[in-house]
């Protein structure tokens, strides 16, 4: 065959190789993320509209109906605490098939201590989550638990403090890492500081070395199935609740959030792009006192942010950058006197011809003392029609709705005197997360990475094939250079 029809053959194979690495790069998708968020997002609006209805039916006043479904679905039983399983049943949104530890048995949490982060003493919060078979851990007893490193959960689990008085503050606080079905209810957590540098057990067979965290009150990395519901956050060193790594299936429902500066990170980075399949629910959750920004600040991704009270900001409330959807519905933006701070969304270090395109849509919010969103995006109406089908009538029932976020039974607003943390308050910045920091020393954890996977057109990795790309475009230049 002629030379020359051997060097076109041959760049015909390398384009056509490199294009479909290409394109199985750019579209990434994980696993777990759901094929249709607009259709969870109508499944939210129908069920919040049915708890509302029944409350008007009803005209129950002060009763258990509050018209928050989440609430409705298990506190209107008077014998929940005889089935407190039956929370498992109640989540709305991305995180709604989060099972924590429902089928499993009972562990009942005796000790606040934590004194050993490599055998923690049984009876322990610690020993409870390391615990490979499904627990639903309940408290003895009110307690302050005061750890002094990260408390890694295992699978399957459900952190319920329900009846008492449970707080956790202290090193690294909860990190939900590579795993998955975790509920964590009615914990207060605050105060929580970098720790590490040490041996932690996070499971029965496995010991790792741990790096430094970030001081975050929980932090979910390459995690699914997640649902944070009816706690009060503050005073950590970095986020309140962040989320990266490929973390997807996700609500975060019914909390309080105070004094703090960045409150909430949604994506690892801008280049990370695994973090499209990331899809989070936030609904009924009190934004208050002494909040700065972040709430959330979204990277990439599908955020339904729906019936939330946002009280107070110091910056902004949402903020994103790499082309998030973001879809506010029926939350009340109550604007700080700042006349500079009066913008509920911003974009971060893009400008607007990079973030004219980008999915921002608010519809049925109640903008307050001067508070505006600034839509954006192309065929919203098509997008979103799906979405908007039921009306988000319930933001005039804002305070109705959240009238218990938080701890139950807490006082509404942390008074503890402590600076914010995160550092200088800035215009956004990266997340301090720096992955998988385990040293393993031994297999146990080494399928971590493929269980996450990224599913790429290909079947490839997506670091892997970009990788692949760049090495077969410089062979072609290489080839015909010559």
């Amino acid at each position: 065959m002629h030379p020359q029809i051997t060097s076109i053959l041959f760049f015909f194979c390398i384009v056509t190789s490199l294009l479909s690495l290409i394109n199985a790069t750019l579209n990434i998708s994980l696993p777990y993320q759901h094929p249709n968020p607009e259709a969870v997002v109508q499944e939210v609006h129908r069920t919040i509209n049915t708890s509302i209805h029944r409350r008007q039916t009803l005209d129950l006043g002060s009763g258990c109906i509050t018209g928050n479904p989440i609430d409705d679905c298990w506190k209107c039983d008077p014998n929940w605490g005889a089935n407190r399983q039956q929370l498992a049943d109640c989540g709305i949104g991305f995180g709604r098939y989060a099972l924590g530890g429902k089928g499993g048995q009972y562990y009942v949490v005796t000790d606040s201590s934590d004194n050993d982060a490599v055998n923690p003493t049984p009876g322990t919060l610690r020993h409870a989550v390391l615990q490979t078979e499904p627990l639903w851990i309940v408290f003895a007893s009110s307690m302050l638990i005061k750890l002094k490193h990260e408390l890694i959960v295992n699978s399957y689990k459900t952190i319920d403090g329900r009846g008492v008085t449970v707080e956790i503050t202290g090193g690294g606080c909860i990190t939900v890492q590579y795993v998955t079905n975790v509920i964590i209810h009615n914990i207060r957590i605050y105060n929580c500081k970098p720790s590490g540098n040490t041996m932690i057990r996070s499971s029965p067979t496995h010991v790792g070395r741990r790096g430094m965290s970030d001081g975050d009150g929980i932090s979910i990395s390459g995690s699914r199935n997640i649902w944070i519901d009816h706690c009060s956050l503050s005073h950590c060193t970095d986020g309140l609740i962040d989320a990266i790594l490929g973390s997807t299936a996700i609500t975060i429902s019914n909390n309080y959030f105070t004094y703090h500066n960045e409150v909430m990170l949604m994506g690892h980075d801008d280049a990370y792009l695994p973090d499209k399949g990331m899809q989070v629910t936030f609904a009924f959750n009190h934004y208050g006192k002494g909040l700065v920004q972040r709430m959330p600040r979204c990277r990439h991704g599908y955020f339904h942010v729906v019936n939330n009270d946002f009280t107070e900001w110091k910056m902004y409330a949402i903020g994103g950058s790499a082309n998030p959807t973001i879809n506010s519905q029926g939350n009340r933006y109550i604007a700080p006197p700042d006349p500079n701070a009066k913008q509920v969304t911003k974009r971060v270090e893009a400008n607007e011809k990079n973030w004219v395109g980008w999915n921002w849509r608010t519809e049925g919010d109640l903008m307050e003392n001067g508070a505006f969103f600034v839509p954006s995006g192309q065929g919203l109406d098509e997008m979103y029609a799906k979405a908007t089908s039921v009306d988000p009538k319930s933001a005039f029932l804002v305070d109705q709705l959240t009238i218990n976020a938080g701890v139950f039974g807490q006082p509404r607003d942390d008074v503890v005197s402590v600076s914010f943390g995160g550092g200088a308050i800035t215009d956004g910045g990266q997340s301090r997360n720096t992955g998988n920091n385990y040293n393993d020393n031994d297999n146990d954890n080494n399928n971590d990475d493929d269980y996450f996977g990224v599913v790429l057109g290909t079947g490839s990795r997506a670091r892997s094939s970009l990788a692949t790309a760049i090495f077969l475009l410089t062979l072609t230049f290489s080839v015909f250079a010559h």
